[in-house]
């Protein structure tokens, strides 16, 4: 049964940017505009997962930022259902899968930036695992110079195995963020995520393994079984210690020791991913790993998940800011209908989806203060990664158990394949 409630408020526009405003270390990456990118994402086709005429919905219009930030695109490819309705997050696809043959044959400027490499280019897939809350999303970020991944302090915030991609003239690494590794699995939603974790790793050229040099050293060598089985093949491994800059240098030279002897991996380095210490060296130790052979996707897109994937990500990852205990696991974010208006702002419908009644009540907050704070916050970013002002209005829903229900979390795109909208 599916509960709901209706409501609308509108924001004041005397809100303080500067309370919603949560500035992270790393921007969310921007897109170009319409008339520098040829073949723009396009939403018009409304997408309703449980449409009724009884949601509570906050209706915000406040003006954008205005400050422009540099703009780097996602795959032409990602920007439209009907050019392709799945591409799989589980097997490799082929190399430059994205460029348009037809394109190619008209010696026409497809907007795929630059195609030619020679014959020392490297490129591969890299799984970036590890345990929750380690900093693997951080490291992703920084390795992409851009915000793809959402960080927050608390655990397992990572649900969908995240797709990077880090190129340069003579490389290009398929960065995949995922879940946090864990063995108490509480749900379906559990199960699913960590047969991404797991697939990821067995198709990977070469994975980084990514723990906590803070806390008490432990084995890691079950991110490489499932089912309680060992791979056959084990790809080469970097094992990362992060956070290196919360402990003293005598006790990293420990921890590495340890590691050394138990850890079971090909290398091992010390890092922090939030200031980027390190960082180069894990990438010349991926390059040395990867496979010779051209691209898989252009050299200029940084993504291949379409744009509302990010948005609804965005939403999430203040969920998890503003809401504690239970209640960001239990929400589902998804976005419903998201219509590109050109003489005014897009218009994008957003579907938060709960397990409990109490649950909304705590989203709603009293009067719909809570939910208006989220809004807010969440359109800032949203502005801020489109570049143009939007229209967004959020719904609370109620769907029992959401997280046991196979199918619901194969339409919610928790089966490794990135979700086609």
């Amino acid at each position: 049964m599916e509960l709901t409630a209706h409501l609308h408020v509108h924001a004041l526009r005397s809100f303080s940017t500067d309370y919603f405003c949560i500035s992270p270390s790393l921007q969310w990456a921007s897109l170009h505009s319409a008339t520098k990118c040829k073949g723009q994402i396009s939403m018009t086709r409304p997408r309703n997962f449980m449409q009724s005429d009884t949601d509570f919905a906050i209706l915000l219009t406040n003006k954008s930022k205005t400050e422009t930030r540099n703009k780097t695109r996602l795959s032409p490819h990602a920007q439209s259902s009907e050019d392709r309705m799945s591409l799989s997050l589980t097997d490799k696809p082929e190399r430059m899968l994205n460029i348009k043959k037809e394109d190619a044959d008209d010696g026409e400027d497809s907007g795929y930036g630059e195609l030619s490499v020679g014959p020392d280019h490297r490129s591969g897939y890299v799984a970036v695992v590890g345990k929750p809350n380690v900093g693997k999303s951080t490291l992703l970020n920084q390795m992409i110079g851009q915000k793809l991944s959402i960080v927050t302090d608390k655990p397992q915030t990572t649900r969908h195995r995240i797709l990077g991609l880090c190129s340069a003239p003579d490389y290009q690494m398929v960065l995949y963020d995922t879940p946090g590794v864990i063995k108490k699995e509480m749900h379906k939603l559990d199960a699913m995520m960590m047969k991404n974790v797991h697939s990821a790793t067995g198709n990977a050229d070469c994975v980084l393994m990514v723990v906590d040099v803070c806390k008490v050293p432990e084995k890691v060598n079950d991110l490489f079984e499932e089912d309680g089985e060992d791979l056959k093949e084990k790809p080469p491994t970097l094992l990362l210690l992060n956070k290196k800059d919360l402990i003293k240098p005598g006790e990293i030279a420990k921890r590495m020791e340890w590691y050394e002897k138990f850890g079971e991996a090909d290398h091992i380095l010390p890092i922090s991913a939030k200031y980027g210490h390190g960082v180069e060296d894990v990438k010349n130790w991926i390059v040395s790993k990867l496979p010779y052979g051209p691209a898989y996707y252009p050299k200029d897109i940084i993504s291949e998940h379409p744009e509302r994937f990010f948005v609804a990500e965005m939403v999430r990852e203040k969920i998890f800011m503003q809401y504690r205990q239970e209640v960001p696991y239990a929400c589902q974010v998804n976005v419903a209908s998201y219509i590109v208006r050109p003489t005014s702002k897009d218009f994008i419908e957003i579907e938060i989806v709960v397990e409990k009644e109490p649950q909304k009540i705590i989203l709603i907050g009293k009067e719909g203060k809570a939910l208006k704070i989220l809004a807010t916050a969440a359109r800032l970013d949203i502005e801020d990664f489109l570049q143009k002002q939007v229209y967004l209005e959020i719904k609370v829903k109620v769907k029992p158990n959401w997280r046991q229900d196979v199918d619901l979390l194969k339409r919610f795109g928790y089966s490794g394949a990135i979700r086609p909208y």
